[in-house]
Formats: C-alpha cells, sequence, structure tokens
C-alpha cells in the first residue's frame, strides 16, 4: 500500500541510521523524499540506495542548525514538488561526558542541532503548509525526554526542550491543518548508541525500521485525526521502565 503517494518529504539527518530507515520507509509508501543531511556523500548514498529500490530519492546538503541552510531546504522542496508536506526533524547528536568537562561549544552545539535545527525548519515549514492547506511535521525525539542518565546533560536538554517546543507547535499548527507528531524512540540498533557505547547488548534494542515504521503510522492517520506523541520502545530494553 502507498500511502504517501504524491506527498513530498524533507527528512534531516537522512544519511544514517534512523533517519535512513525513515527515508526508506516513506519512499517505499510513495512519497518523494529529500535525504537531508550535513555529511553530502552519506545523503547521496541513501538518495541511491532508495532509487536502487524503486523509490523517488534526492539527496541535500544541509546544516540544520543554520537559518539559511533551513530556509533554503525548505524553499527547494517546495519548489521541486510544488508543496513541502512531510517534515521529519530527525538529525541529532550528543557528546557523552559529565556536565563539568562539557565545553560550552559542544553544549551549543549539540542544543543547536537537536532543538534549534527543528525550530528553524519548522518557522520556514509551517507556513508553506498553511499556505498549501496542509501538511504534517515530525519531530523525533527520545526516552532522553522523559528520564536522565548521567554524562548527557546536553542532549537531554534539547530532547526535553524538543519535545516542549513540538507540541506548542502542534497547537500552532492545527487551526490551518498542520499536524504535528513527536515520536518518542527507545533504544535502537544504530551507530549513535553502538559506536559510543560498544558495551550495550544489541538485542536488548530495536532495529531502526520499527521506529520509521511508527513514523508512517502517524503520518497516515486520517485527516480528521492527529497523534500529538507516540512512544516506541524495544521489549527488553533496561533504561526505561
Amino acid at each position: 500500500m502507498r500511502d504517501l503517494e504524491g506527498k513530498s518529504a524533507l527528512v534531516t539527518g537522512g544519511g544514517g541510521g534512523l533517519g535512513a530507515a525513515i527515508c526508506r520507509v516513506l519512499a517505499a509508501a510513495g512519497a518523494e523524499v529529500t535525504v537531508a543531511d550535513v555529511r553530502p556523500g552519506e545523503a547521496e548514498r541513501v538518495a541511491g540506495q532508495v532509487r536502487s529500490s524503486g523509490g523517488r530519492a534526492a539527496p541535500m546538503a544541509l546544516d540544520v542548525s543554520d537559518p539559511e541552510g533551513a530556509e533554503r531546504a525548505v524553499r527547494e522542496v517546495s519548489e521541486r514538488h510544488g508543496s513541502l508536506d512531510i517534515l521529519v526533524n530527525n538529525a541529532g547528536i550528543d557528546r557523552t561526558v559529565p556536565v563539568e568537562e562539557l565545553p560550552v561549544e559542544d553544549w551549543d552545539r549539540i542544543l543547536g542541532v537537536n532543538l534549534r535545527g527543528p525550530f528553524l525548519l519548522s518557522r520556514r515549514a509551517l507556513p508553506q503548509m498553511r499556505r498549501q492547506g496542509g501538511g504534517h511535521i515530525v519531530n523525533i525525539v527520545s526516552t532522553a525526554a522523559k528520564r536522565s542518565w548521567a554524562n548527557a546533560a546536553a542532549y537531554h536538554a534539547s530532547k526535553w526542550g524538543l519535545l516542549g517546543f513540538s507540541h506548542a507547535l502542534h497547537v500552532e499548527g492545527r487551526p490551518f491543518r498542520v499536524k504535528v507528531s513527536a515520536v518518542i524512540a527507545g533504544g535502537m540498533r544504530t551507530p549513535f548508541l553502538l559506536e559510543r557505547f560498544p558495551d550495550l547488548d544489541p538485542s536488548l534494542l530495536q532495529d531502526p525500521s520499527q521506529v520509521a515504521e511508527a513514523v508512517l503510522f502517524v503520518l497516515t492517520r486520517s485527516g480528521e485525526s492527529v497523534i500529538p506523541e507516540l512512544m516506541v520502545l524495544p521489549m527488553q530494553e533496561t533504561s526505561w521502565p
């Protein structure tokens, strides 16, 4: 079933991990996907994989923390496809150190990607979606927005902030038929976790495709309904009760 046939989608952080899985799932559902990533080579690689599988995808080099880049991304997708129907704010970074060892520039960089980026893209996407009569913004959050652990102060701050921002954007978008959803993802078998925490047991984590399917689920509800928040956890993950 191609539920997103004819829809255009912009996915940030699309060059790997969960972002790449989202690009593949949305393309398989019929969407024309723009794979945006700060690493142009990775964006091209994923776009090529999507096209090889019969989907439609184009790469885009994008630093989500750059205001001009965010404006350009929304404008280019809208002009290329005639609309921007779906924005998935997925790009995210972290640094695992105690708060007293976290340089100010790293704090700024983490919040710049994880929180400023979704703000910059959404503030351009929302009026575009309003003009075209609707659209859907999906913010990829984390269980880091529901609980805390050591050595991730900036990441927690960014994800708690992103969850609040997502709900505020939901309130602003609803009168204009613009849906906003926060997908809260538990631990996944992606480089984001496994490269930083080599002692993690991958069997206790979920495949990123499962979270990508949850994104597709919220995107394909009836026009009369919206899911503001959805949590997807691995069955055996020990970091969540």
